[in-house]
């Protein structure tokens, strides 16, 4: 994590990092202020709170209240030397609490990262450099010996000069990655977080069987979904690139709907209307891209270009983005390589997905043909020493798909980890499921998982597939587990060999898939100097139903987005039209304005924690609709989460209303006494909020021009660099 320091008046300082700042000082003694804890101040709170942490995941994963839990640390300084000190962390834990969970509970503490961080012995390196934002690679702390040459399965360059590579090309585009984490918590299992150091919304994990293997995984990653935009997906890009000679590529179309909304003539093909357009519903203002919210200008289309015939087919951007997620996208040193990680990719969703909803049960991997893969079985057997029994099953269905299934069972929680991977080797795509099971993780995070069920609507509802999607947390049926597999092992392999081994291998993916009956639609992206692809295959490798399309489209954002910006200048006329808009299109009403209207609020302010419930209660309030108001805002206290500043503003807004809307109540009787309970500050904002003189309190004025987001133009900032480059290149090709 890039931590940057500002230096502020007098002996104060300030640190930025993410969306945080934090100010220190030093006390009056040492000739500061006193106006904030000092540095030191704050590492010695880091190990506290971090301990806390361990606690309260240990408490919440087992329903055990932490309400009379104390904790608290006190650092025993050596009087010989200042620099050698104890830390001595106590916990006072309740009586009714069993030995066991007292001792769950001390080794959890334990577990505190800043306490093995300390343990460890950090290393500091300190040096000096011309320009701190040009120093793109400083935070990259892997650095290869540029002698050496590791060749992994799949790569068509050593991982030394692809991490080398892919290094070089971020940063020839202004963009300064920084390696936010790692994780090794069993042998042969890395994984790493990896993100812009200007604008951490665009991060991606990799996993490998080592350090370097992860870090080329979680580059390659990072530079297929800036190719693909995927980093962008619903974002407000603004108006600027709205109306930018191309949005999204150069060699974008525009088309626009025919008469009654119809869809334009050019889009798509035959086959891929039938599965997208089945009963004849879709319409055009259906794929009007949610980025640019240009519906004047049209339905902005990609080129794919046709498996079968080498056809140019143009594809909606909203209807890529609607779809299919970040499923089929890949990078890699040559367009054969990437080719194979896409269809891989493709064929574990889709296999998964038949998989899960069917209920099978897949065959055991036998332990002669497990005993093959040494450093395969020393993750695993790590696991079960740690207490979790680990599954490993033949995903090919039968020698079809080259998949492979790493299930993980927790006797603690009764949760169960299904991890699917693929790849035309065994061992790889054997490999991709443990890694895959652990990426990201910590053994506490494995507490999380859900349990298994017999209820078959549970596990086949489309949302379940989409939860295993993201982050494999969906539901699994007992049925997976049964000893009696319904289709036989096979030790498959749909490897080829020789220089062209990733070329042959995209050949025999393409070729199941066309047995299958399949079309297949392919985009290049190499115009930056990377190689990345995406490949679609309609009716197979969706991560979302079709009917999302015209039912749950991400463009629903274009019927509020202006109106949600620009809500301080709006009239009671077009505020009454905005919420008659919120209530009749089926929001989930604890849903958050920021995913609604594609912008990145920043979490920390009443914007970022915003939901429909709540502008619909405030739109009331600005309205005069103190009734409607008042219900709402009951609904808000019981079941949302929001700060305690934001729950304690609206506990006093509710005590008012309540006296407002009965006859029988005066407010001048009440109020020297709600002043008391909630403060002035408050009370004003609160009473201000009920006669009409404040309106919207605590959401900042912005409109179309985002003015005070932030984070948000971080993140457009981040696209410009993309899209500038993408400009620089076309340019150079008339």
């Amino acid at each position: 994590m890039e931590i940057k320091v500002n230096f502020l008046d007098k002996l104060r300082l300030e640190a930025k990092f993410d969306d945080f700042t934090v100010i220190a000082d030093q006390p009056i003694r040492y000739k500061g202020d006193g106006s904030a804890p000092g540095p030191f101040d704050y590492f010695l709170a880091s190990s506290a709170l971090c301990a806390a942490y361990f606690v309260k995941l240990y408490c919440d994963t087992r329903n055990i209240s932490t309400e009379n839990i104390r904790l608290s640390q006190n650092n025993i300084v050596d009087p010989e030397n200042r620099y050698q000190q104890i830390f001595k962390i106590q916990v006072e834990l309740p009586a009714d609490i069993s030995d066991k969970d007292r001792q769950g509970i001390l080794r959890s503490i334990d577990r505190c990262t800043v306490k093995k961080v300390v343990q460890a012995g950090p290393e500091f390196v300190i040096e000096e450099v011309e320009n701190l934002d040009a120093d793109a690679q400083a935070l990259l702390t892997l650095r290869p010996d540029a002698e050496s040459s590791t060749y992994i399965v799949g790569k068509d360059l050593p991982l030394e000069q692809t991490i080398a590579n892919m290094s070089g090309m971020l940063a020839d585009w202004g963009i300064k990655i920084e390696i936010a984490s790692w994780r090794n918590i069993v042998p042969n299992v890395w994984s790493l977080h990896v993100r812009d150091a200007h604008s951490p919304m665009c991060f991606t994990n990799g996993k490998g069987a080592t350090k370097e293997s992860a870090l080329a995984s979680a580059l390659g990653e990072y530079i297929e979904r800036l190719n693909c935009n995927h980093f962008y997906a619903g974002v407000f890009w603004g108006e600027d690139i709205a109306n930018a000679a191309f949005v999204h590529y150069p060699d974008e179309r525009w088309f626009k709907p025919g008469a009654n909304d119809s869809l334009p003539a050019g889009i798509l093909d035959e086959y891929s209307l039938e599965i997208y357009n089945p009963d004849g519903e879709l319409r055009g203002s259906h794929l009007v891209d949610t980025n640019s919210g240009n519906a004047e200008r049209g339905i902005v289309s990609l080129p794919y270009v046709r498996h079968s015939d080498g056809e140019t087919v143009y594809f909606p951007s909203n209807l890529i983005e609607n779809l299919y997620a970040s499923n089929g996208m890949s990078a890699g040193n040559t367009l054969a390589e990437a080719q194979v990680q896409c269809l891989s990719e493709i064929f574990e969703r889709a296999v998964k997905r038949e998989i899960i909803e069917s209920e099978m049960a897949l065959p055991d991997v036998p332990q002669e043909v497990l005993a093959k893969y040494p450093g395969i079985l020393a993750g695993i057997k790590a696991l079960e020493e740690q207490g979790f029994p680990v599954l490993v099953k033949d995903a090919s269905l039968g020698g079809l798909y080259p998949v492979m299934c790493v299930t993980l069972m927790n006797p603690r929680t009764g949760g169960v980890f299904a991890s699917f991977g693929a790849h035309p080797s065994f061992e790889v795509a054997l490999e991709r499921s443990l890694t895959e099971l652990l990426q990201g993780r910590s053994f506490e995070g494995l507490n999380d998982l859900p349990q298994p069920t017999f209820a078959s609507n549970a596990v086949t509802e489309p949302n379940n597939f989409v939860e295993h999607f993201i982050d494999s947390s969906g539901v699994v049926s007992w049925r997976f587990f049964s000893a009696k597999a319904d289709v036989d092992f096979v030790e498959w392999d749909f490897t080829a060999q020789g220089q062209n081994a990733n070329a042959e291998e995209v050949a025999t993916l393409l070729g199941i898939l066309e047995d299958m009956g399949k079309e297949v639609y392919m985009a290049v992206y190499n115009q930056l100097g990377a190689v990345a692809c995406r490949i679609l295959v309609p009716g197979y490798s969706e991560i979302y139903p079709v009917e999302d399309l015209i039912w749950d489209n991400t463009n629903k954002a274009l019927l509020f987005r202006a109106d949600i910006l620009n809500l301080h200048r709006l009239d009671d006329d077009a505020l009454a039209a905005l919420l008659e808009r919120l209530d009749n299109n089926e929001l989930d009403e604890y849903s958050d304005i920021a995913t609604l209207i594609g912008v990145e609020f920043d979490e920390n302010t009443d914007w970022g924690q915003l939901t429909v419930l709540e502008l619909k209660l405030l739109i009331h309030l600005a309205l005069q609709q103190l009734e409607d108001a008042h219900d709402l805002v009951g609904a808000f206290l019981q079941y949302n989460d929001n700060t305690v500043e934001r729950k304690l503003f609206y506990q006093a807004l509710n005590v008012v209303l309540e006296v407002t809307v009965d006859d029988d109540l005066e407010l001048v009787d009440y109020v020297v006494n709600f002043r008391r309970m909630y403060g002035n500050s408050r009370m004003d904002a609160v009473l201000g909020s009920v006669d009409g003189s404040v309106r919207f309190f605590g959401l900042a004025p912005t409109s179309m021009n985002l003015e005070g987001l932030d984070r948000h133009h971080r993140l457009i900032d981040s696209y410009k660099k993309l899209h500038k480059a993408r400009a620089n290149v076309a340019l150079a090709c008339r």
